[in-house]
């Protein structure tokens, strides 16, 4: 007797990355820039499921290179079970180009030959693993390959004995069955006898059957789609879910009616079509949420519809498929935007619950300093080629108190800290940089130029850190042009998907009391600012914090925290910012600079101390502020509401 089942699906076959043609409505020919998503049926629902709160695993085979690990490091950060997938030590990971030539015409490219998931067969299919889960899910392209079939059939046989359900998900491709040129990607329907003889096989074992009119037509061997379901009801009782693209879908779980109108039926979401290519996958994710929670095939219908629609407004597959928490805002409320992807509230929504994972705090050496370092060189005759060295050696310091462990971090910048950056990718640092010109009031963001096109060349991980010098108290006219420049950051971030840190100053440029940075955060909420992170100086009173805490939550739930500042404190006073700011929870670290780096620098600048030295001083330092990071979550009962901190 099996054991009961930890997964609620695994899905079996295509895995790919999908490079998709950013720009839209000229020739794949012509397209010049792509975005890279996770791709392949089976692995899209995977994590289509996995978002919606299944859990899901994966049987695939990826290459032993950068393109396979890329596939299964996603589905790991997405939730799914990734046990079952193989890396094939001879092949590579399939490719797929995409593109939009308009609204009805989405040319693609299949790049499979011989590639890894092809090769899929009996041997990757764990009979533990598929007796680990609710239902399995095999695809009709699948079945195109002996080999590949064969994986199929062993798991159809082995979930059947285990007393699991099946879905099949018929996702007829037909030149991925050899009917079709390379060139016809988007082709989706060739009649032929030998596809409809491959699949008579496989529909009387299933429980549920998921295809387009076309899919019908070929599974079926008819010409028709009602007269489809009526050949498929003839080999199966399976459930008979027909999808009907922009007429949503129409479900047959018992005999076939004469009209197609005559089934069971969810609510339908009109919406812009800008890329019907993975909202198959998306639709069964929807789908499989109700099903394999058993609830009414209605509600089934309106998961699947709803996902489906999120797919087609959006340009990318699996990575723009929505979470539970989008899908069950837009089933209770809706969008304002036939265009799902123009509505910013759903698009935040998506946006904060598909970020990569963060260590619950984060503690940063900051060095991304600029014009302090300058300065500091300048005094002591240096030349200022020589601070990329000390950006290194901050590097070093900071993997010497980390030792590998997570939770630790650094502000890095491009001007000076180049190689640094290389160096702490080794690390798997948390890395903040910055885009501001230093001290600029009001902001400007450094070297000029297209500030998107600059961006897009940081690596994904690489949060955004932009210090404003902003006064709630600011005339309109300063107020007005920071606002702009930090709303033109807002969208590059988004548009670009790389977190946004922002940090502000106040204390600089006006009196500073309970209220002012709490109005600071609801200003730039208010104004449509929604950072990931914000970066704040320490507070005079745990009310000042309690007032900051409600800003956040009022304005954005989601987001992920607020990292302390320092300001060049001694480490005295630091330690006393440290146990007031544990007052608020949604304090998650410190990001501090100068308390650490300042005095090795200068005397490592004059000459005075060698660079062993000067990494021993920094790593010190920054050793004994995250102590009393981690101490002052003992201490902050020390420091009653409304007594100041230094």
């Amino acid at each position: 007797m099996a054991a009961d089942p930890r997964l609620d699906v695994i899905t079996i076959g295509r895995s790919s990355v999908d490079l998709y043609g950013v720009q839209v409505g000229g020739r794949l020919e012509d397209m010049a820039t792509f975005s890279k998503a996770v791709g392949g049926c089976p692995t899209n629902i995977a994590i289509g499921t996995a978002r919606l709160g299944l859990k899901s695993g994966l049987i695939t085979r990826v290459g032993d290179e950068h393109m396979g690990r890329f596939i299964r490091e996603q589905c790991a950060r997405e939730g799914v079970d990734v046990a079952g997938i193989r890396t094939d030590p001879v092949r590579l990971t399939s490719l797929v180009l995409l593109g939009i030539r308009d609204e009805k015409t989405f040319p693609l490219i299949f790049y499979r030959d011989n590639c890894a998931d092809s090769a899929l067969d009996e041997a990757d299919i764990d009979p533990a693993f598929i007796e680990s889960a609710k239902a399995i899910l095999v695809s009709g392209t699948h079945f195109a390959r002996p080999n590949t079939a064969a994986a199929q059939l062993k798991a159809m046989r082995l979930a059947r004995a285990a007393g699991r359900r099946i879905v099949f998900d018929i996702d007829y491709r037909p030149n991925l069955w050899g009917l079709a040129g390379h060139g016809a990607g988007e082709e989706r329907y060739i009649k032929s006898s030998d596809v409809t003889r491959s699949l008579s096989a496989i529909l009387p074992q299933c429980d549920l059957m998921v295809g387009t009119e076309e899919e019908m037509m070929i599974a079926g061997g008819a010409d028709e789609p009602l007269e489809a379901l009526k050949a498929v009801r003839a080999a199966s009782q399976a459930t008979l879910v027909l999808k009907r693209g922009p007429m949503g879908c129409v479900v047959f779980p018992g005999a076939i009616p004469d009209s197609l109108d005559k089934g069971i039926k969810g609510p339908g979401f009109p919406v812009e079509v800008y890329n019907v290519l993975g909202a198959g996958d998306a639709f069964m994710s929807g789908f499989l949420r109700g099903w394999l929670r058993d609830e009414p095939l209605e509600t089934c219908c309106a998961y699947a519809n709803a996902n489906g629609a999120f797919a087609v407004s959006r340009l990318l597959c699996s990575a723009e498929y929505p979470t539970w928490a989008e899908l069950s805002r837009f089933l209770k409320r809706g969008s304002p935007h036939r265009a799902l992807r123009r509505d910013e509230t759903l698009n935040h929504i998506h946006w904060a619950t598909t970020r990569r994972p963060e260590p619950p705090s984060i503690m940063a050496l900051a060095i991304d300093h600029r014009a302090q370092l300058e300065k500091i060189a300048d005094d002591a005759g240096a030349p200022r080629e020589r601070i990329s060295a000390l950006k290194l050696l901050a590097v070093e310091a900071a993997a010497k108190v980390a030792a590998g462990r997570p939770g630790y971090g650094m502000l890095l910048d491009g001007k000076y800290g180049r190689e640094a950056l290389f160096r702490a990718l080794d690390h798997d640092f948390w890395i903040g940089r910055p885009v501001e010109e230093p001290g600029s009031r009001p902001l400007e963001f450094e070297f000029g130029g297209s500030l998107a096109v600059k961006l897009m060349e940081w690596p994904v991980a690489h949060t955004i850190k932009c210090l404003c010098f902003y006064h709630p108290d600011d005339p309109p006219e300063m107020k007005a042009r920071q606002e702009r420049e930090l709303l033109r950051l807002h969208d590059a971030a988004r548009t670009l998907e790389r977190e946004l840190l922002i940090e502000i100053i106040a204390s600089k440029n006006g009196p500073v009391d309970d209220r002012t940075i709490a109005r600071v955060i609801e200003r730039l909420y208010a104004i449509g600012i929604m950072p990931d992170w914000w970066k704040l100086e320490g507070q005079a009173s745990e009310a000042a914090w309690g007032n900051i805490a409600r800003a956040i939550e009022t304005g954005d739930r989601l987001c992920r925290g607020i990292m302390l500042l320092g300001l060049e404190a001694p480490e005295d006073d630091l330690a006393q910012a440290f146990a007031l700011a544990r007052h608020c929870s949604l304090v998650k670290g410190f990001a501090v600079g100068r308390t650490i780096f300042v005095e090795p620098a200068v005397e490592w600048f004059a000459g005075r101390i060698g660079d062993g030295e000067a990494v021993e001083r920094m790593a010190g330092a920054f050793s004994r502020l995250c102590d009393l990071w981690r101490d002052s979550a003992g201490q902050k009962t020390m420091f009653k509401a409304g007594k100041s901190s230094p």
